[in-house]
């Protein structure tokens, strides 16, 4: 069974978005309104209240320091400081719910499965079937009816014994 870690937006890029009002290296204006959506946020990858809580929109580029090819897109985090979503904590269970797209890659942004993953279905289980491909890194996670990034999914090595 394949152990894995949850890759949440970064604490510091998350504060430099709130404090500046620009996307990292962008600089493209962030703009902030009032939840009209589900999200998530990003950072604390809880669903947002919609009507209720104020989310900001930037662009973000989920590859940055990992790929050398950029590949921004629009994310959301909460206006006010959140905390960020701990990374042994599992598939987050406020997006259990929706359906999602999990890109498999290997070194060097190379897709090597794609799976679409119902509303229905357990993500946990699709994500560990999908780990045991010795050729993926990393998952990349989106939603299915936005395309949006949502968070990164890195396997956890098993420590090997020493006697």
């Amino acid at each position: 069974m394949s152990r894995f870690t949850v890759i949440a937006l970064p604490s510091e890029t998350a504060a430099q978005v709130r404090s500046s009002g620009k996307a990292p290296r962008y600089g493209h204006p962030a703009h902030t309104e009032l939840a009209s959506g589900y999200g998530p946020c990003r950072h604390c990858l809880r669903t947002f209240r919609i009507g209720q809580e104020n989310r900001t929109l930037f662009t973000y580029d989920p590859f940055a320091g990992i790929e050398a090819v950029p590949l921004p897109g629009p994310i959301f985090i909460h206006e006010q400081a959140c905390a960020r979503y701990s990374p042994d904590a599992g598939y987050p269970a406020d997006l259990e719910p929706y359906a999602v797209v999990l890109n498999g890659y290997a070194a060097g942004q190379k897709l090597v499965e794609r799976s679409l993953v119902s509303a229905a279905e357990d993500k946990t289980a699709a994500v560990r079937h999908m780990l045991e491909r010795p050729d993926i890194d990393y998952i990349e996670v989106r939603d299915q009816t936005a395309g949006c990034f949502d968070f990164r999914i890195e396997r956890v090595a098993d420590k090997v014994l020493q006697c």
